[in-house]
């Protein structure tokens, strides 16, 4: 029988972010996962403090982004590889009036420090944007598909990662351990994402679902060093490559790729760049999202060990860290979390 304080479940963007406090704070874990969720891939990793479709702040965006720098330049280190690349968004303004409404919105105080208070003219011939950009600062990308395949190499290599789906039937529990097969824990932590929905301790709590697909083209001429929103979001990446996504389809439940999404993000990129490109590879997963936009955190109602990590959406990679600390402070010093992220404020 191994003997560990946690049992983690799921190794994505929430997963990683809760394996990391432990590991800040010496506590042993193990975690089980089978690769089955792409939505940390789909999600592009960008972070970004401004929704930009209503141009409003995003929840606690600057007590996320003052963890986000550390925590990623942490993971680069550890992992030896390169993560965090700082990138401007550029929106795309479609008329005089989003500009007007750009400027209006850069002036309360909850947005100033993001939102840059003068039009960029664009300067490039391969983009079609008449009216310019408004610049957002303090934005990037999180290279997530590398971070998740380096990290869980890394649990391979301290013996912490098993690659297999989890059997809720074969949990136990009392009011002071977790057993599961030859494992026995102080706590669990659900971090799986969209198999939230086949857990049958937490299957009650408002989990929605959105497939996502993303496009990856590469575009020798476009030459674009800025993340850039528009109807689609264009990402640089590396060797003149682009992530083009994300499209959003509620009732699609596969992995699967189509060609419906492929054509109307053709559709759409066709009309915000002249350049020739070359699509390269298309990729699908499932996002968590909750009606309210805020995270699933907390503790079962009636099994005190058992915790929920979810609900992470498309700004992962930001919020990530942040809830992952309240959970563990929670767990470990009794510290209330935010009414805003706690189950309660749902029926388990």
């Amino acid at each position: 029988m191994k003997d560990v304080d946690y049992i983690i479940v799921g190794c994505g963007l929430a997963g990683v972010s809760f394996c990391e406090e432990l590991r800040a704070h010496d506590k042993s874990f193990v975690v089980f996962d089978d690769q089955s969720q792409q939505s940390s891939i789909v999600a592009a990793g960008l972070y970004n403090p401004v929704i930009l479709k209503r141009f409003t702040g995003v929840w606690k965006a600057q007590e996320q982004l003052e963890m986000l720098t550390p925590f990623y330049e942490h993971l680069e280190k550890l992992l030896g590889v390169k993560l965090d690349y700082k990138l401007p968004v550029y929106r795309r303004f479609a008329s005089i009036e989003e500009q007007n409404e750009w400027f209006n919105a850069s002036d309360k105080p909850i947005l100033e420090n993001y939102l840059h208070a003068q039009v960029i003219t664009n300067s490039n011939a391969a983009i079609d944007a008449p009216y310019g950009f408004g610049k957002v600062l303090e934005t990037g990308r999180i290279d997530t598909s590398t971070l998740l395949k380096h990290y869980k190499l890394f649990l391979k290599t301290i013996n912490n990662y098993i690659n297999e789906r989890f059997d809720y039937a074969a949990l136990a529990f009392d009011e002071t351990s977790i057993t599961y097969k030859n494992i026995t824990a102080k706590y669990i932590v659900f971090a799986e994402g969209f198999g939230m929905v086949h857990n049958p301790f937490f299957k009650n709590l408002p989990l929605n679902v959105a497939k996502g697909e993303v496009l990856t083209i590469k575009a020798p001429n476009l030459k674009m060093e800025f993340i850039l929103k528009s109807s689609v979001f264009l990402v640089p990446e590396l060797d003149d490559c682009y992530s083009v996504g994300a499209t959003y389809n509620w009732e699609d439940k596969t992995h699967d790729i189509t060609q419906e999404a492929k054509t109307e993000l053709l559709d759409k990129l066709n009309e915000l760049i002249s350049c020739d490109y070359e699509v390269v590879h298309q990729v699908a997963g499932i996002r968590p999202t909750v009606k309210d936009r805020r995270p699933l955190v907390g503790r079962h109602p009636e099994h005190s060990n058992m915790a929920l990590l979810n609900g992470l959406g498309t700004r992962g990679v930001m919020i990530g860290p942040y809830v992952a600390k309240q959970l563990f402070q929670h767990l470990e010093q009794d510290a209330p979390l935010e009414t805003e992220i706690d189950i309660k404020r749902f029926k388990v």
